[in-house]
């Protein structure tokens, strides 16, 4: 959509932060989660520079929550997830998976634990609190399941440590990876956490009172301006650089964990009970047909990401198919992620991908494509 005919309607909905990002600069929006977000500010590869050389802020409300209480509250949370959960500590978050009763991923949410029996999924692109509530309906479990008024930014970006300091004083730095903490800001109630969807150093800000939007929003780009803070949107270059999954693009209802290569948050030899157990048990026995690879592009720059599925073919013959593709300025590379057969997932295995642009040939190389440790937002 763009700003001359944004078409907003009631049906769905406005993040808090809206009318800031429309004053910043937000010059379209597309639909996540029921809601309209924030999608260009601009050039996409200079969102991208600004994020890796200074701090972007990103508005993410429609990451809405799922939130669990209630005396079973742990016992169900790990219902929903193959991670074993058994050493999350309040005040800690995890990045899970909800698989279906078929092993299917329905969600690839953070977990965040605020209490002992007190948790928030902080979801992808998909209905996870229709099917937590009907989940619990005959579960026989005492929980309350229900949507608060929680909506995150993101801020993101090697300037970020300052910015937070700046706001939340000099304790921030010691906010772990993965960890979130209560604050007040000026009666503003916030969690703040130590995550975010960028492969860089990052917060996630969860904003517990949607009339307040605009102020935090403004307070954290004033903070930012001496910092080189732009307002942004999340960036396709960097997530795929660091090789991190969009649902319904590189996952899906059809996709299992261990095509991912995401077995470490699957937990099949614990005690622990959770929905798809014995269908993750069968499909590693048998072995999976399909696994994701890392895939470099022979051709000029690619003009922005793919919004097809692009096919991939051997021999005339269809192997798979390209689920996020992009070009990346730093690598000075066309980069993307691919579901293929497992007998074409090899390193240095080549294919023809037809893309909106031509056919060109393609190598199956390491993902993730930068940072493969994650050093740059985990130290």
């Amino acid at each position: 959509m763009s700003n001359k005919n944004f078409g907003f309607g009631t049906q769905i909905r406005k993040s808090p932060f809206f009318d800031s990002t429309v004053k910043w600069g937000a010059t379209g929006f597309s639909v996540y989660n029921h809601m309209y977000i924030p999608r260009d500010f601009g050039d996409p590869e200079q969102n991208f520079w600004n994020l890796i050389e200074k701090a972007i802020l990103c508005d993410v409300a429609v990451e809405r929550q799922v939130e669990i209480t209630g005396p079973d509250a742990y016992r169900f949370t790990q219902l929903l997830t193959p991670r074993d959960l058994s050493k999350l500590a309040i005040g800690q978050c995890k990045y899970v998976l909800i698989t279906n009763n078929e092993g299917g991923i329905l969600n690839d949410p953070v977990l965040l634990r605020l209490a002992e029996n007190h948790f928030w999924l902080s979801l992808a692109d998909s209905d996870i609190l229709l099917w937590a509530q009907g989940v619990a309906v005959n579960s026989g479990l005492d929980v309350q399941i229900k949507e608060p008024d929680v909506s995150p930014l993101q801020l993101q970006g090697p300037t970020s440590g300052e910015i937070m300091k700046k706001l939340f004083g000099d304790d921030i730095k010691d906010l772990k990876y993965y960890w979130l903490r209560e604050y007040n800001l000026d009666g503003i109630p916030l969690i703040v956490s130590r995550t975010g969807w960028s492969s860089e150093l990052g917060y996630e800000i969860y904003l517990r009172e949607g009339s307040k939007g605009n102020k935090l929003y403004e307070k954290i780009m004033i903070a930012g301006k001496d910092f080189g803070l732009q307002p942004g949107h999340t960036s396709s270059i960097r997530r795929i650089e660091g090789g991190m999954l969009s649902y319904h693009a590189d996952a899906d209802i059809n996709t299992n964990p261990f095509e991912l290569g995401l077995d470490r948050l699957v937990s099949l030899d614990s005690n622990i009970n959770f929905i798809g157990k014995e269908a993750l048990k069968k499909i590693k026995y048998e072995g999976i047909k399909r696994k994701q690879i890392g895939i470099e592009i022979n051709c000029t720059p690619l003009k922005g990401p793919n919004t097809t599925f692009w096919s991939l073919k051997k021999n005339n013959k269809n192997i798979g198919k390209v689920t996020s593709a992009v070009y990346s300025p730093r690598l000075k590379k066309n980069i993307g992620l691919a579901m293929v057969s497992i007998e074409q997932s090899k390193l240095g295995n080549k294919f023809l991908v037809s893309t909106n642009e031509g056919e060109f040939d393609c190598v199956v190389v390491e993902k993730p494509f930068y940072d493969p440790k994650k050093k740059i937002a985990s130290t």
